[in-house]
């Protein structure tokens, strides 16, 4: 039985580009994979270095240099995170450095306080934090073959749990408008929990950050099927620099309309057929359209009121949803696909003649 000896260690990003300068460090072995990043993702791994944030493991394999018999060491896995260290800190040391590929700076949707700044006009203090920052580090021995390597991530890969559409997007996506999402969906935290809409597992899959999301793209676009394309192509649409204008409109509705659920609903959603994720969306695309009108223009406008009765035809409805009373068409639209546009079309119609009487 074959047993690998890695080694665990520490290393520091100025061990790195001591490396590279010194011709040390091999960024690219013919193993790894060369995807680009874009200039959002580069940006938004700097903040969280800064910011002093866990980052995933970087994999190295050290072999001896037949030339010179120093060390060498490959990037197995990580290159991307290294080499957009080394390219923000000194371009001049990485060999195939392209302006146009690799030049970024802060994006102020990372980071107001360094938004456009190159490495060397940050304050000193923010340099040595970056300078000093740890990776944690694992070491493949040096008669790991290229073969032995893919097998050790091929057994990695296998034992992980595959990634959702969510976590997919939060990889992808690194603009204004995915903080915003993941920023409105944390906060919600107590209530996604006391309301008994997701389950710890679920939170920790960014279940609720999709269901928010979702919420976005009723403001967006009306009731609309859930589906990944729908929600990529949303992300896609406003993932770069300042397309998200509509950003503090679509705060104040996100917040105003959990506000409203939480004062009128809040005590009875948890033991409700509404803590149930299709019906706690079209309650919430409910309340969107008495207070703002699904389909209206994302401007500053005076919220409109609710119903005098809305808690007491709440709590029917509710009723008649436990006691499987409600028409056919409800009650089919229900059970069936109820990500799908014309079965929440349906439901949305019936609750909101319902909770408008």
């Amino acid at each position: 039985m074959q047993q690998w000896e890695i080694t665990r260690t520490l290393y520091k990003v100025s061990d790195f580009l001591s490396w590279q300068r010194n011709n040390l460090l091999e960024l690219s072995p013919s193993f790894q994979r060369r995807p680009v990043w874009s200039p959002s993702a580069k940006s938004y791994l700097i903040d969280t270095i800064i910011r002093g944030l866990p980052i995933p493991i970087i994999f190295i394999r050290e072999r001896t240099d037949t030339k010179t018999y120093e060390p060498l060491r490959q990037i197995v896995d990580g290159q991307q995170r290294i080499r957009t260290l080394l390219t923000y800190i000194d371009s001049s040391c990485v060999d195939d450095y392209i302006e146009s590929r690799d030049y970024f700076t802060i994006k102020k949707s990372h980071n107001k306080e360094l938004s456009g700044k190159e490495f060397k006009d940050l304050p000193p203090n923010i340099k040595q934090r970056i300078i000093n920052y740890q990776f944690s580090v694992h070491i493949l021995p040096s008669d790991v073959d290229d073969k032995q390597v893919l097998q050790i991530f091929a057994r990695m890969n296998a034992t992980g749990v595959r990634l959702n559409y969510q976590e997919l997007r939060n990889a992808e996506y690194h603009g204004e408008f995915k903080q915003t999402i993941y920023d409105l969906s944390y906060e919600q935290l107590s209530r996604w929990r006391n309301w008994n809409l997701f389950t710890e597992h679920e939170i920790a899959r960014m279940k609720e950050v999709e269901m928010v999301s979702d919420f976005i793209l009723l403001m967006y676009k009306g009731i609309s099927a859930r589906t990944k394309t729908a929600l990529d192509n949303l992300y896609k649409e406003y993932d770069e620099e300042n397309q998200f204008s509509e950003k503090k409109i679509v705060v104040e509705r996100f917040h105003s309309i959990m506000d409203t659920i939480n004062d009128i609903f809040g005590r009875e959603l948890k033991n409700s057929t509404f803590s149930k994720k299709t019906l706690f969306y079209i309650l919430f695309a409910v309340i969107y359209d008495f207070q703002y009108s699904i389909g209206s223009e994302l401007i500053k406008t005076q919220k409109k009121p609710l119903p005098n009765n809305i808690l007491s035809n709440f709590r029917e409805v509710d009723s008649l949803f436990e006691e499987d009373d409600v028409p056919d068409t409800v009650s089919d639209a229900t059970s069936k696909g109820t990500t799908d546009v014309s079965n929440r079309k349906i439901i949305f119609g019936y609750l909101k003649e319902m909770m408008s009487r």
